[in-house]
């Protein structure tokens, strides 16, 4: 892809983060975070909203430090816990959003005149050009001549491989990669695929390949990597709060991925932030 391409896509890119960004306001003030904030008599921690908007701490810390990094709310960090508060003024905030949640809603019912049998297979065509833009900075952030046969776990090779490499024979297997047989090579991909599920999910399916890895083998995990104290980048907190919704997922810091992939039995981790959307992590057998 040129660069007019990569050009068209960032700009499709930004205006997708421009919905998610408008989804995390409507959250946040549907649940009544910014009430509760301007109400309360000082910061509060994770603990403290999530009981007083009824939702999981969890995605209450998720969301929350969205808003941070949206400037929607500030944070102090206390014996090692944040604690929030407000940075808008209740009156300011609260009837704007309200207001703009029931604007949102009217053009959500565009939507419903869009759709077709063939949705899926658009989704999943979307899922495979976006390597077309991002691909080559994910395989080449390591050297991976050591691995002549190549496993994608998820499908993600059609999109992901041939912009790095030529690839002289390849072959796709159906199955269910949590209960039937893995195929057998000497580097496994995993793009996009961890973030989809909890963390014992994960740590099933990495358990799962570290049996059929032969040793020496290793793991190429592609995700959008969170910094360490989970307050940014906002994209990928974005994309966290979006699999949160979706799947029950979550994007994760490299340590949370180091702990994961050492429980399963990997070492030599190595991670690398690749400066685009995605970033990469690769251990071994």
């Amino acid at each position: 892809m040129g660069s007019s391409g990569d050009d068209g896509y960032r700009l499709l890119n930004e205006y997708a983060n421009g919905f998610m960004v408008s989804q995390v306001l409507f959250a946040a003030c549907e649940l009544g975070v910014f009430d509760l904030l301007a109400e309360a008599p000082g910061p509060l921690d994770v603990a403290a909203v999530a009981a007083g908007v009824a939702a999981s701490s969890h995605g209450t810390e998720l969301l929350l430090d969205t808003c941070v990094s949206l400037k929607l709310l500030k944070v102090e960090t206390r014996a090692g816990k944040g604690e929030y508060g407000c940075v808008l003024s209740r009156g300011l905030c609260t009837p704007l959003l309200w207001t703009l949640a029931r604007i949102f809603t009217l053009f959500t019912s565009v939507a419903l005149h869009a759709r077709s049998e063939g949705e899926r297979l658009q989704f999943m065509q979307a899922l495979q050009d976006v390597w077309s833009v991002n691909g080559r900075s994910v395989l080449t952030a390591f050297d991976l001549s050591g691995f002549p046969r190549m496993c994608d776990l998820g499908g993600n090779w059609l999109g992901l491989l041939p912009g790095a490499c030529y690839i002289p024979a390849h072959s796709s297997v159906s199955g269910d990669f949590f209960k039937d047989p893995l195929p057998e090579a000497d580097l496994y991909i995993l793009a996009r695929i961890l973030h989809d599920w909890a963390d014992g999910k994960c740590s099933h399916l990495l358990e799962r390949v570290y049996h059929t890895c032969k040793p020496g083998g290793g793991i190429l995990v592609i995700e959008s990597l969170l910094d360490e104290d989970r307050r940014g980048p906002l994209l990928t907190q974005l994309y966290s709060l979006n699999m949160l919704v979706q799947t029950e997922g979550q994007e994760r810091s490299p340590t949370h991925y180091h702990m994961l992939l050492s429980s399963a039995g990997f070492r030599d981790f190595q991670f690398k932030k690749t400066g685009a959307i995605y970033d990469a992590i690769l251990v071994r057998k």
